[in-house]
C-alpha cells in the first residue's frame, strides 16, 4: 500500500523568524496563506538530517508496508527499536510521521506524505 499523492510544504527560518510569525498570528496581524510551508525547519542542515536517504527510505518502507510495530519496522529494515523510536519520534515532531494504536497496544508509525516541497526565501 502506498501513500496517496500529498506533498508536505516545508520551509526554513531561524528561531527568531518563526517567534516573530508566530506571535503576529496569535495578534491576528499577519495570517497564512493555504500555500505557506506547514511545517518549519531552523536550517537546511536540519532539514538534511532528518530527511536523509536513509531516513527517506525509512519512510517508503513505513508508507509501503504499514508495520503494526516498531519491533515489526525494525524487522523489515535492519535498524535497532530504540534508533527508530528515536528517529521516528523526531520525524514526528516535524509532523511527518503520526503513530496509531496497532496490535497488542503497540503503537504503529503511519506516514501521511509521498513527498516534501521546500520553500526558500531569500
Amino acid at each position: 500500500m502506498t501513500v496517496d499523492t500529498k506533498i508536505l510544504k516545508v520551509g526554513i527560518a531561524s528561531r527568531e523568524e518563526y517567534k516573530a510569525r508566530t506571535i503576529a498570528i496569535a495578534k491576528g496581524q499577519y495570517k497564512p496563506t493555504p500555500d505557506e510551508p506547514k511545517v518549519w525547519f531552523q536550517s537546511l542542515e536540519t532539514l538534511a538530517k532528518v530527511l536523509s536517504e536513509s531516513n527517506r527510505e525509512l519512510l517508503a518502507t513505513i508508507a509501503e508496508t504499514n508495520p503494526g510495530s516498531l519491533d515489526e519496522l525494525a524487522a523489515k529494515t535492519g535498524r535497532a527499536v530504540s534508533n527508530l523510536s528515536r528517529t521516528l519520534r523526531t520525524m514526528e515532531g516535524y509532523g511527518l510521521v503520526h503513530f496509531e494504536p496497532g496490535p497488542h497496544r503497540r503503537l504503529a508509525p503511519r506516514v501521511d506524505y509521498s513527498g516534501v516541497e521546500l520553500a526558500v526565501s531569500f
